[in-house]
């Protein structure tokens, strides 16, 4: 039992996770679904009745339980990884990356999964994590929406679909992941 606790704590492997990840998009693929995990926002507004304020709202959500079924168990899995599965919380990063975030103002970069400099219950209040969490769910849900999907439903599903606009839109989330990351997150760390 040891040596399974210890496997599963462990980052699985490319060769594990790789067809597992092909696996589930054949398997969608095969029965005509699609993959995104904004997918269940709209869903979710559907069955409070948000088809009675706007047309986009409008379908049939019991079409989408599974996908609800999908993100219960992402949150699941990810309090059972957390709390259950994972021996240690510092992260492993490279040197010349910690040497980075130390230039930034984050003191002891890779700790924790969140830095106490952004998300500390000190630091919550601050106008730096309410620039974060404010500004940058806003920014996420208003791409998400002006993207048509979000980077898993693009990335994973609309490129395995071949689709042309999914290509465009994981070209656009990876240079604004590097903006972010060296031009504006070292004045935000900043503020």
């Amino acid at each position: 039992m040891e040596k399974i606790l210890t496997f599963i704590q462990q980052p699985w492997p490319w060769w594990v996770s790789g067809p597992l990840i092909a696996y589930v998009m054949f398997s969608l693929l095969y029965f005509g679904k699609g993959f995104g995990i904004s997918t269940n926002f709209k869903t979710v507004c559907c069955m409070l009745g948000s088809c009675k304020v706007s047309d986009f709202f409008c379908f049939n959500w019991r079409d989408q339980v599974w996908n609800l079924m999908f993100i219960i168990g992402v949150v699941l899995g990810g309090f059972v990884a957390a709390h259950y599965l994972t021996p240690d919380m510092t992260v492993a990063i490279s040197a010349s990356t910690v040497n980075d975030l130390k230039e930034i103002g984050i003191v002891n970069p890779g700790t924790s999964y969140l830095p106490e400099e952004i998300f500390g219950s000190d630091n919550i209040w601050s106008l730096r994590s309410l620039v974060f969490l404010v500004g940058g769910g806003f920014l996420v849900g208003f791409g998400t929406r002006y993207a048509n999907g979000c980077t898993s439903g693009h990335a994973i599903s609309g490129l395995s679909n071949l689709q042309y606009w999914s290509l465009i839109a994981v070209v656009g989330f990876f240079i604004g992941g590097l903006l972010m990351t060296h031009l504006i997150l070292p004045y935000l760390i900043a503020l």
